[in-house]
Order: C-alpha cells, then structure tokens, then sequence
C-alpha cells in the first residue's frame, strides 16, 4: 500500500471541515477564477490591469490601499456616485455632493463638448474624476478613452500617485457608460479600452459581476491567448 506524497495532499483552505462546509451552491454569490500565465515569471514594468474580484473599494480607498481613485462626475448630481461616497466617509475630506458638482459644472460650462479629468484633492485620496461632457447624459466610448489616455499622461513618472485604483462605470447610476449601440459594453470592452488607452493600474468590477459563476473569470487583463483561441473554435 504506497502512501501520498506531500505533493499529492490536496492543498485545504479552511481548519477544520471548513472546506467541505464551505462549498458554495448555485444560490451563492460566486466566481470562479482561473489561474492564467506562469507566476514566477517577474516583469519590471507594469504590463497588465490586476482586476479586485470581491473586494470592497470604498473600504480600500478609507485604509489606504491606494493614492488615487479614477472614476466619473458629471455637472448636475453626483449623489449617487461612488466620488461623493469617498467624499463623505474621509473625515478629513472637505468635499461634498454640492461642492464637487458645483466645481464640475464651472469646468463644463467652459469645455462642454470634452473629456476632461478633474482633480479632487481629498487629502488622504486624490481623484481624478473624468468630467462627462456636458451636452450628454452618459459616457461614451469615445468619452472613456479620451479620459483614460489624460488619466495614463498623469499618472507616467508619478510614482506618488500610486497605487491607483479606478471603478470599472459599469452599472453606474449617475455617470452610465455606453457604447455605439446605446448599450452598457462588456467588461473586457472596457480593460480593453482602459488598456490600450496606457492605464495600468487597478480596476473593480460592479458588484453585479459577483455572481457570475459558472462563468470562469482572469484576475489581470489582457487576457491569455487561449481565450481567442476558443473564441476561433480552436481548443
């Protein structure tokens, strides 16, 4: 009778019978993420967007997890946006709904047909807000790059302004992303976007995306070549 090797034990996660206890069903809010690339494999620059499946952005930007928060405002009401949310629970934060649509709305007045990429000094958080033009109720494709290739310019060199950590504008309430079509784009449409636009920081998906299972989700983009490769038909 041979024995297992160390090699063979299944890795646990949980002490005791947590692991068994642990197994989510399909009414649990879930992902499954897939493993992609060689992670011995070390690179000097930064290539990729890591994506914070299940992580609390707010609660992140509070401990300070990050320098810099990339999202959207617009110049009517931000009151429901995730800026006005940071603004109100850093103590030390002199900004609010008013105030941060009131500095918006000067800035789309002057500029009402561009992207622009306000900066709001929340002390312990920098945001760099893109501003959505002011002849339009959402954000289009277009809008989202321009914003996004002004947010990499900034960010070059800057090593005081990471980490950076940017919303994902999908499922937005005051600041809707859309596409060609008038539809909310894919969240590989918008690493995409971000991507080739130089951003390389951190990105969180919508809490909607937390239960997407069975769908298997990547932790960085670009996305590994076995994805195109299925997407041909290949295996």
């Amino acid at each position: 009778m041979t024995s297992k090797t160390h090699n063979d034990i299944r890795p646990r996660i949980y002490d005791g019978d947590g692991d068994t206890l642990m197994e989510a069903d399909r009414q649990s809010n879930r992902l499954v993420i897939i493993p992609a690339g060689d992670p011995r494999q070390v690179e000097p620059t930064r290539k990729r967007i890591r994506i914070q499946w299940g992580q609390f952005l707010l609660n992140d930007m509070l401990t300070s997890r990050y320098r810099t928060l990339i999202c959207g405002v617009n110049p009517v009401d931000n009151s429901r946006g995730i800026i006005s949310l940071i603004a109100d629970a850093l103590p030390t934060s002199q900004w609010d709904n008013d105030s941060i649509t009131k500095y918006a709305k000067g800035y789309a007045e002057l500029s009402p047909d561009k992207t622009l990429v306000l900066k709001y000094d929340m002390d312990d958080v920098k945001v760099f807000a893109l501003l959505r033009p002011h002849n339009r109720n959402v954000f289009t494709m277009d809008d989202f790059r321009s914003g996004f290739e002004k947010v990499s310019q900034m960010a070059e060199g800057r090593r005081d302004r990471m980490p950076m950590a940017s919303v994902s504008f999908l499922g937005a309430k005051s600041n809707k992303l859309v596409d060609e079509h008038g539809n909310e784009p894919s969240f590989e449409t918008v690493l995409r976007t971000m991507h080739e636009a130089g951003y390389r920081g951190d990105v969180f998906p919508s809490v909607r995306m937390w239960e997407l299972a069975p769908t298997g989700v990547f932790a960085t983009y670009p996305f590994p070549d076995s994805l195109k490769v299925m997407r041909s038909g290949g295996y």
